[in-house]
């Protein structure tokens, strides 16, 4: 799910319309919410809205109130723009903060928060003869593959010698962790967590391959049958393993800074980074926000607001500068890290690992 989302992010990114009158609604919607604060913020924009512009703001409204008349208890994200005959919803299983933007393109910054913070993975429940294997992608739990095998526990007296029993046996769990790293090729595509109790998730462990091994974030030891609390302590640790990547990425912008390295950090300098392609890793405070404008005609964006674009005298609108420098970055494929991390708030809310200096 992740990967299909991180894909229509990076396409979401590439919308946008020189037109004003063609402007994007999104609405997040959590799926308990009171629609009182949908009505308020319709009416809020709608009356500062003329033209063509309030024309396709009250089309696109309608494909809304349509789409929720038939999903009332819809939760997640829709993007809609009547004039560009564009209409999308993605259903989010993780809760979000109710939103209603109306833009020059869709509004993504939320979208790409959440998939920074709920990255998917892989988790293996192993023992010597029995598996299950889940995908977790947003906290959903889809269960997709279970294996098990008869492996011989006791060995007779006066039947085979205990070496061999031992040497038939330990052969027999082999081929059994084997048909479950052929089973976990076909559906591991990220990270992975192997759990289960005693000995066996570690011997499993060994004995995969050097290319999903170095896919393993962390081994659970808990029992075979207790699957509810393992999908809790497995989503616990990637939890905290995300936290842990936020605020390594905030430590190696501080390094970088102190070495006079690849850094760039502020809205000025990281805005003309990203232009210039510069960017590896962009590093941004979750909630904040930098007023600015966008030129419809040459889609030059700078701080601050001016009637007209500086750089060509085209039309402007106004927009929110983080906003736009992450869909940059989605455009480019880079790196993105949100953080509540005070230095990078004292660094200038936003920042930057650079691929190299200009």
């Amino acid at each position: 799910m992740n990967n299909h989302l991180d894909e229509l992010v990076k396409d979401l990114s590439d919308i946008y319309d020189g037109d004003s009158k063609n402007t994007f609604i999104t609405l997040y919607k959590e799926k308990d919410t009171n629609l009182k604060f949908f009505e308020k913020r319709k009416l809020a924009c709608k009356s500062v809205l003329t033209g063509e512009e309030k024309e396709n703001f009250s089309k696109t409204i309608d494909d809304i109130d349509k789409f929720l008349g038939k999903n009332s208890k819809f939760q997640g994200v829709i993007f809609a723009s009547k004039n560009n005959n564009f209409f999308k919803s993605v259903s989010l299983p993780v809760k979000i903060k109710n939103s209603f933007i109306v833009d020059s393109s869709p509004y993504i910054r939320p979208l790409s928060r959440i998939l920074d913070e709920w990255e998917s993975f892989t988790l293996v429940l192993i023992n010597s003869n029995y598996s299950k294997i889940f995908s977790i992608s947003l906290g959903k739990v889809i269960e997709e593959k279970t294996l098990s095998k008869e492996i011989m526990n006791k060995h007779k007296k006066g039947g085979w010698s205990q070496a061999r029993f031992q040497r038939l046996r330990k052969g027999a769990i082999n081929s059994f962790f084997s048909e479950v790293e052929e089973a976990l090729n076909k559906f591991a595509n990220n990270q992975i967590i192997i759990a289960g109790p005693g000995q066996a998730k570690l011997h499993f462990k060994d004995s995969l391959s050097p290319n999903i091994k170095k896919r393993i974030v962390a081994t659970i030891d808990i029992s075979i049958d207790d699957e509810k609390q393992l999908l809790k302590d497995s989503i616990s640790v990637i939890s905290e393993l995300e936290k842990e990547k936020s605020n390594n990425a905030t430590k190696n912008l501080k390094n970088e800074i102190l070495k006079d390295g690849l850094a760039a950090y502020g809205i000025k300098e990281t805005l003309q980074a990203i232009k210039n392609g510069q960017v590896e890793q962009l590093i941004v405070e979750k909630n904040f926000k930098k007023k600015g404008y966008i030129c419809e005609r040459c889609q030059f964006l700078k701080i601050g607001s001016v009637k007209k674009c500086s750089n060509c005298g085209g039309d402007v609108s106004e927009v929110d500068v983080i906003e736009e420098i992450i869909e940059f970055g989605k455009r480019t494929d880079v790196d993105i890290e949100f953080t509540d991390d005070e230095e990078i708030s004292n660094l200038g809310h936003i920042g930057a690992i650079l691929r190299y200096k200009l």
